[in-house]
């Protein structure tokens, strides 16, 4: 018996290739749970997709009914994407799985774990090598679960996507995929206007430019510059999967997210704005932020147009378009 604990919506895109797995191989009672919160929102959406694929969602009226519900239950393994309320509804004997959901530049990557995890899904052989040097010993190299749908989505589902956006299809696609924080949304979405003449501008903001207040601004921001303009088209919180618009982007723009490594499948052209608006604590205290995040990894990127005055912007992105091929090597 399978439990997926999904703590955000975001993680069900890595736990989905996972998920059907099982499925195939018949012999597994597969659930889903999401922890119990005020808004029901991302609950609602994930409930609905699991009925759409005929998997049980366990939920209840409260979170401590929830949690005494999957005690019950007694799973056999517990797959999760951080470590959240693992302990809370865990058994003894139980295997713990964590398919660990973001791989971007920031340290909870590695901090992150629990002694409980008995099972690490990795993505790659330099992580799993950086994850040993920190002291970890339960890891197995799987891939990047999430990006197994690069190769199932059919091209029909993309041009049905291409054609609700309502794409002009004499333009070049821009994904735009900022993190909430650190992040380049304030210095970039400037530029996004005068870009979006010669292309179509695809904005995929994080969960939690929506979800929590802090950086609720942010998709203040982008709502109304696809308002202003006919070829920005900015993505709802609900469209949580950005593995399809990737498919459709023929030049990713991103910051630290997650999403640089993740597009470096389909070996196109990726900008990496270095231009992020701090916090105040750490514009004063900037060791801080540094600390949180990879830097030796961060330094080891060589396969994006990187930018540090967003009025580059839109020079690197006509230069990289036309010159696709140029950085191909070190994407593959």
């Amino acid at each position: 018996k399978v439990l997926f604990e999904t703590h955000h919506l975001y993680y069900w895109p890595n736990f989905l290739p996972v998920l059907q797995e099982f499925k195939k191989r018949q012999n597994y009672i597969i659930h889903v749970s999401m922890p119990r919160r005020l808004s029901l929102i991302q609950q609602n959406i994930l409930e609905e997709l699991c009925k759409r694929i005929n998997i049980s969602f366990i939920t209840s009226k409260n979170e401590h009914d929830r949690i005494n519900k999957i005690l019950k239950e007694a799973y056999d393994i517990i797959i999760v994407g951080n470590v959240g309320q693992l302990h809370k509804i865990i058994l003894p004997k139980a295997i713990a799985v964590m398919v660990y959901h973001g791989i971007g530049l920031k340290q909870s990557y590695y901090t992150d774990i629990d002694d409980r995890i008995n099972i690490r899904a990795v993505e790659s052989l330099d992580r799993i090598n950086e994850l040993k040097g920190h002291g970890h010993e339960n890891l197995v190299l799987t891939g990047f679960t999430k990006l197994d749908r690069l190769h199932n989505i059919s091209n029909e589902s993309t041009k049905i996507i291409e054609q609700d956006l309502e794409l002009n299809s004499n333009k070049k696609t821009v994904l735009y995929a900022p993190s909430f924080y650190p992040t380049s949304i304030e210095k970039i979405s400037p530029f996004l206007s005068d870009l979006s003449q010669d292309h179509n501008i695809i904005i995929k903001l994080h969960a939690f430019s929506w979800e929590q207040k802090k950086y609720h601004y942010q998709n203040l921001l982008c709502t109304e510059l696809s308002r202003d303009n006919k070829d920005i088209y900015l993505l709802p919180n609900e469209a949580f999967d950005i593995i399809p618009y990737y498919l459709i982007a023929d030049i990713l723009i991103t910051d630290i997210s997650s999403t640089m490594f993740e597009y470096l499948p389909l070996n196109r052209p990726i900008i990496q704005a270095e231009c992020y608006s701090l916090k105040l604590k750490h514009r004063i205290l900037s060791r801080r932020f540094w600390k949180k995040m990879d830097i030796k990894r961060q330094e080891n990127i060589d396969f994006t147009y990187k930018i540090f005055d967003p009025e580059n912007l839109m020079s690197r992105v006509y230069y990289a378009l036309d010159n696709i091929d140029e950085m191909s090597e070190n994407r593959k």
